[in-house]
C-alpha cells in the first residue's frame, strides 16, 4: 500500500491516497486532453507521456484548457 501524498494542481493542493499517473488524475477530474495542455513540473507534456508518469510528493501540474470564442 502506498503512502498518501500531496501534489499541486494549478497552484492548489490535491491529496492523493495512492500512487497515480497523470492520466489517472485527469480521468478522475474528468479533463479531456483533446483541448488541454498539461505541464508537469514546468515541462509541457505530449499526450503519449501522461500514462507513463507516476506522481510524487510535491509534483506540480498545470492544466490549461483551450477555449474558442469570437
Amino acid at each position: 500500500m502506498s503512502k498518501p501524498f500531496t501534489i499541486q494542481i494549478n497552484g492548489e493542493p490535491f491529496h492523493c491516497t495512492s500512487s497515480m499517473s497523470i492520466k489517472d488524475i485527469l480521468t478522475y477530474l474528468d479533463i479531456d486532453t483533446t483541448f488541454s495542455l498539461i505541464e508537469y513540473n514546468s515541462d509541457l507534456l505530449h499526450d503519449d507521456q501522461i500514462e507513463n508518469i507516476l506522481l510524487n510528493q510535491n509534483d506540480k501540474l498545470e492544466i490549461l484548457t483551450i477555449v474558442g470564442g469570437g
